[in-house]
C-alpha cells in the first residue's frame, strides 16, 4: 500500500469512528435528557460531543465508502436490547472504543487531535460512572 493509500484509509478509519463516537454519545445524551430528565449528565455529554467538532474535517468525507464497508450489516447482539440500561451500556462501549481508535489513529497525523480524543474518552469514563451510580436503581 502506498503512503497516499494508507493516508486515505486512515482518513476513512477516522471518519467512521468519529461518526460512531458522536452517535454513541448522542444516544446516551438523549436517554439522560428525555428518560431521566438529568440536566447535569445531559450537559456533560453535550459538551463532550461538541468537543469533537474541533477534530471534524470535511476533507475526510471524500474517503467515506459506505457501499464497500465489509461490516455494515448488524450482528445478532446488535439487534436486541432488553432495557434502557442495555442501550446505555452498548453506547458507552461504542463511544469509548471509538474514542480509543481515534486517539491511536490521530497519533499518525496530529498528536494534538489524539489528545482531544483521549480527553473525550476519559470524560466518557467519568460520565459512565456518574450515570450508573446515579441511575442504576432506576431501571426503566
Amino acid at each position: 500500500m502506498t503512503k497516499s493509500e494508507t493516508s486515505e484509509k486512515v482518513a476513512r478509519l477516522i471518519d467512521a469512528n468519529l461518526n460512531r463516537l458522536k452517535e454513541g454519545i448522542r444516544v446516551i445524551e438523549d436517554i439522560n435528557r428525555y428518560i431521566y430528565d438529568d440536566a447535569s449528565l445531559t450537559s456533560q455529554l453535550k459538551t463532550l460531543r461538541h468537543r469533537l467538532q474541533t477534530i471534524y474535517s470535511l476533507e475526510r468525507l471524500h474517503f467515506r465508502d459506505i457501499e464497500n464497508d465489509v461490516q455494515k450489516k448488524s450482528i445478532e447482539s446488535e439487534l436486541t436490547r432488553s432495557s434502557i440500561t442495555d442501550l446505555v451500556i452498548a453506547n458507552f462501549s461504542r463511544a469509548q472504543e471509538s474514542a480509543r481508535v481515534l486517539e491511536e489513529s490521530f497519533k499518525l497525523i496530529d498528536p494534538a487531535l489524539s489528545e482531544i480524543a483521549k480527553e473525550v474518552r476519559y470524560g466518557l469514563y467519568g460520565v459512565e460512572k456518574a450515570f450508573f451510580l446515579k441511575h442504576s436503581a432506576k431501571e426503566v
